[in-house]
């Protein structure tokens, strides 16, 4: 099985050597590059023949933010996964998150375990929730909430809310296939038909838009 490509972005060069050196003893992780700023890594970026699968970024730098980093990076890759780290971790900044784009947004002092487990379900899935993100988004999003005039004029048909509700439900490809008897090609193309249905930028879009619209509740997502 091939290992999953990491890069990682910290202006605190000890802290990213410290989890470069801990990524790369993981079996099944390869840290491909690092930098020290997001103005570096973006650089890096664009010369880098293999590019990362997963970008673990530093949410505080001198420059660019983390946020920042990510809606400039998404423009050209919108299929690297970001995972945003913050030694000013707040709950209240996650809603925020999901609309840049991140993948994932956790507390610098994440168990070593609790990383590695982020990284590969973001790998895998395109999200990851920590228990006490979903309790600040049962809170956050209504059940009433009103739906998006796009999805009036753009209804989603049974087979697309079946594979919406497996997306949020965090399947992989593979596992939708699998359940709905159809090949990992014809998920794809549902979830690009969704994408451009709903007008979300990536998978977090979609989770939002389905608890928007009740396709899913928030008690149905899973936890890490």
């Amino acid at each position: 099985m091939s290992s999953i490509l990491v890069s990682i972005v910290d202006d605190d060069s000890l802290i990213l050597s410290l989890l470069e050196d801990f990524v790369n003893a993981q079996s099944g992780f390869e840290v491909i590059f690092t930098a020290t700023s997001g103005e570096e890594f973006l650089s890096k970026i664009k010369l880098q023949d293999l590019k990362p699968q997963v970008v673990l970024l530093d949410f505080k730098m001198k420059e660019l933010n983390g946020a920042e980093v990510t809606s400039l990076l998404k423009q050209s890759y919108p299929d690297i996964e970001v995972i945003v780290m913050s030694s000013f971790y707040k709950l209240s900044f996650m809603g925020f998150m999901l609309k840049t784009g991140v993948s994932a947004f956790i507390p610098k002092g994440i168990s070593q375990q609790q990383l590695i487990n982020v990284i590969r379900e973001v790998h895998e899935k395109g999200i990851s929730f920590m228990p006490d993100q979903v309790d600040m988004m049962r809170e956050q999003i209504s059940s009433k909430s009103p739906k998006p005039l796009a999805a009036r004029k753009n209804p989603l048909t049974e087979r697309e809310a079946e594979v919406l509700k497996l997306i949020c439900l965090q399947k992989t490809a593979k596992e939708i296939s699998d359940k709905l008897f159809i090949s990992p090609r014809t998920v794809e193309g549902h979830k690009s038909n969704l994408l451009l249905k709903t007008e979300a930028k990536n998978i977090a879009g979609l989770v939002i838009y389905a608890l928007q619209n009740n396709y899913v509740t928030i008690d149905e997502i899973p936890l890490i």
